[in-house]
Parts: structure tokens; C-alpha cells; sequence
């Protein structure tokens, strides 16, 4: 059975539910620049959250730093980002537009937007030029005397230059890993397909440092440890490939890289690579620094240059996929639901708690004692606007897991009824019991209910 996900239908609901905002948007927005609501605040919390549990809390081989944004302009020309890290751009002398000359094929026509630039006689194409992604800024406090300086596109240099600062406080030798969260900004000329690709982002990279010998190992399991990663967390395996770059396409500092693909509406696009990045950087940035960034085994005396495999992946560009992926619609009690199935751990509201008459002071009281009791385990939320039909509906909508209902039963006998999500479900449970019991169905294996 076809998916009924469009990319319309998400910008839609992640609009109309909180999740997304264009940016600026009272005063026309800002191209590719997106804000993002309550939700999509704790959905994207919850995304890195559990990344940085793969990653550094479940092992003992990794540990976590938070670099700075701005590092000095030196690191952007020691890795090449200064004078490499472009893209091929034309201009439309007619429609003033500006295209990537590699993708023209997926460009529209500033005159006529049912063709590709070049395919009209309107179009007129300059020769193809050479732009840096990089967003430059200067340092100081007067413009003549200041430093130039950039935005990092990639926060791997922040890790790259700490390299000999981490490996005398961590205590690991090599294979050993370093992680970081931050954000990332890059002037991509042509941005689009709502927050797959903006200007500024998060990103999630860990660079894994290993002994030169045992690189292609580890860039093989890294491929299938985050790929685990994203079926564990509710991602169909049919929604998830894996493609080997071709040699033509290899970044300077590569010796392998493997892109782990999802199929999105706009189709299969990169969700996360895997990058053998060699000795590259390590060395690029002693020769820059003066400093020797190398691994010395203080038993042995042996000393290398440690090889770097590379997982990068974006929190954006994650939550887009797994809100795609957990889209469904259907027709319930012959009225249309449309429900976010989302895992219960990236949903960013767990339990919803709905009086059934709010008016109705026992129980409103009751509803928002639960309230306060299941918001100091979770995320939870006290919904009372509406019918509660329509309640229901806008927790679908949300992604929340269950829903617990306080009606007139609750007044008698202190049970309240539970609702899943998914299977649309209902139980009586004890009120007092409430808070362990969702705990314990949240903590329960979960799959996805779409068919793969």
C-alpha cells in the first residue's frame, strides 16, 4: 500500500500543530530559515537525546565536547574549507535567479518553472563560478582592524583541533570516539524541501580515531550501527538504504564514504554518511599548527597518526525523516484521522491528560492532579480546549503515545480510561496507579504499526 505522506501534507501539519515555523514570517520570511515551535523544540530534544545516548551514554569508547562556533580562521584554511568548499553556480541574466550548474536538472525556471534553467530561449546562463558555502564574519570591534572570520559549516574541526586535549584527559587509546551537537551554517545557493535543507542547522558527527590498520573495519560497523540506530527508533527498513559514494563524488578527505538514504516524498536523499576521513585532518592541522596530533602509547612508545571514521548526521533533517516515516491517515468511526505514529521516545509529548467536562470541577480537579503527578516523570499535557473528540484528534496529530481521559466513572470509582495511540485501544485503569502504568507501557518494545 502506497505511503499517503506528501511533503505538503507535512509542512502543513507541522504548521498547523506547532512543530515548524518559516522564520521571519511577519515580514515575508527569509528563505530556508525555519523556527521551531513547542513541539518541534521537544521532538528535536528528543532526537539528540537519544543520539547522544547511542553514542556516549551506552559505550565507553566516546566521549562528548562542545566546541565553539566560531573557531579561528586558521582551522577553515588547514582543512580546506577555505579554498574547496564550493559549489558551481550560474546566473539567469533574465530572471536574475542563481542555480547550482550540478543540479540544474532539479531547478526550476525563473520565467517558466515548468522547465529546468537552460531548457528555454528565455534563459541566458553565465559560465559557471566557484561560491564558498562558508558564512564569513569579522572579530574585533572596529571593521578596519578586525579578523575575518567564519561560521563553521561542520562542527568535525572543533573535534579535530581538541584532539590532543581530549586524548590526555579521556583515558581511552584509539579505537576511541569524540561526539558533538551543535549548530552548523552553511550559504547553500539552493536551499529548499522545508527543513531537509536550510541554512543553518544541527548537526549530530562523532569522529571515531583508530589505528590506520583497522579503518575499513570500523568504517564497515559504524555503517550498520547507525543504520540500527534508525530502525530501533521506528524508521521502516524499507524506507532505509545504504549507497557507497563513487569516486567522482569522494570529498577531498576521503577514502570511503557510504550515505545512509531514506525515501522522502522528494525521493531517496541522503539522511546520514559515514566518512573514512583517513589521516587527513589530523595532519593537515599539525602542519597548519605546529602541533603533533598524534596518538603515543605511553607502554609501548608507539606512536601514529590515527585514521578517523566519521558518522554525520543532522538533527533537521532526522526529524524531518521520522516525521514522514510516522505519518498515516485513516478513517475512524467513519469520520478521517491523521495520526503521527512516531516512536514513544522521539514523540514529543508522552501522556495527554483530558477532563471529559472540563467545567466539572471534581473532575477538572482530578485531571490536573494526574497532571502534576505524570509531568514530573514526562512530558506531559493537560488538554481541556474542545470537544473531546477533538481532543483526541489534536494529540493524533502531536504524536502523543496515550491519552487518559477523566470522566464521570473517574468521580465514582477513581479509574480512568487510557487510550493508545495506535491500536486506538481503551482500558480502566486505577488513577492512583496512572503514572506507573504509562511509565511501564512506554518502557515496552515498540514498533511500528505502518506496514513496511
Amino acid at each position: 500500500m502506497p505511503d499517503v505522506v506528501t511533503m505538503d501534507k507535512i509542512v502543513s501539519l507541522a504548521r498547523r500543530r506547532g512543530f515548524v515555523f518559516p522564520s521571519s514570517e511577519i515580514y515575508g520570511g527569509l528563505g530556508s530559515s525555519y523556527d521551531y515551535g513547542h513541539y518541534g523544540v521537544l521532538m528535536k530534544e528528543n532526537v539528540k537525546t537519544r543520539w547522544l545516548e547511542a553514542m556516549v551514554r551506552e559505550r565507553d569508547d566516546i566521549v562528548a565536547l562542545d566546541s565553539s562556533i566560531i573557531l579561528h580562521p586558521s582551522v577553515w584554511r588547514a582543512s580546506g574549507h577555505v579554498a574547496g568548499f564550493t559549489d558551481p553556480l550560474v546566473d539567469c541574466r533574465h530572471c536574475k535567479l542563481r542555480f547550482r550548474a550540478d543540479q540544474l536538472e532539479e531547478a526550476q525556471c525563473g520565467a517558466r518553472p515548468s522547465k529546468h534553467p537552460g531548457e528555454t530561449e528565455l534563459c541566458d546562463l553565465t559560465e559557471p563560478r566557484q561560491f564558498n558555502l562558508m558564512f564569513q564574519t569579522r572579530i574585533g570591534a572596529l571593521e578596519e582592524t578586525g579578523l575575518d572570520a567564519y561560521l563553521r559549516p561542520e562542527t568535525a574541526q572543533g573535534i579535530f583541533v581538541n584532539f590532543k586535549n581530549v586524548a590526555q584527559i579521556a583515558r581511552r587509546k584509539p579505537p576511541f570516539g569524540i561526539a558533538q551537537l551543535g549548530k552548523a551554517f552553511r550559504n547553500e545557493i539552493t536551499p529548499g524541501n522545508f527543513i531537509f535543507r536550510t541554512l543553518e542547522f544541527e548537526m549530530m558527527e562523532m569522529e571515531y580515531f583508530v589505528p590506520p590498520d583497522s579503518a575499513e573495519h570500523w568504517h564497515r560497523y559504524w555503517i550498520d550501527e547507525r543504520l540500527a540506530w534508525y530502525r530501533r527508533f521506528g524508521i521502516r527498513e524499507s524506507h532505509l538504504r545504504v549507497r557507497a559514494h563513487e569516486s567522482d563524488e569522494l570529498s577531498h578527505y576521503s577514502s570511503a564514504t557510504s550515505d545512509i538514504e531514506y525515501l522522502f516524498p522528494i525521493g531517496w536523499s541522503e539522511l546520514e554518511g559515514i566518512a573514512n576521513r583517513g589521516d587527513y585532518d589530523l595532519t593537515a592541522h599539525s602542519e597548519a599548527s605546529g602541533t603533533r596530533l598524534e596518538w603515543v602509547d605511553s607502554a609501548t612508545g608507539e606512536r601514529y597518526v590515527p585514521y578517523v571514521v566519521e558518522p554525520a548526521a543532522g538533527v533537521n533533517r532526522s526529524l524531518l525523516a521520522f516525521l514522514v516515516d510516522s505519518y498515516d491517515e485513516e478513517v475512524v468511526a467513519e469520520r478521517p484521522r491523521t495520526v503521527l505514529r512516531l516512536h514513544p521516545e522521539i514523540a514529543p509529548v508522552k501522556a495527554a491528560i483530558l477532563p471529559l467536562v472540563p467545567r466539572d470541577a471534581e473532575m477538572s480537579t482530578r485531571a490536573r492532579n494526574l497532571y502534576e503527578e505524570l509531568r514530573r516523570a514526562m512530558v506531559a499535557e493537560y488538554d481541556d480546549s474542545g470537544q473531546i473528540g477533538r481532543r483526541y484528534r489534536r494529540q493524533d496529530e502531536i504524536g502523543t503515545p496515550f491519552a487518559l481521559t477523566v470522566d464521570e466513572q473517574t468521580v465514582e470509582d477513581e479509574t480512568v480510561t487510557i487510550r493508545d495511540r495506535d491500536s486506538l485501544a481503551q482500558e480502566r485503569i486505577p488513577i492512583a496507579g496512572a503514572r506507573s502504568f504509562v511509565l511501564d507501557r512506554l518502557a515496552q518494545e515498540w514498533k511500528t504499526s505502518k506496514a513496511d
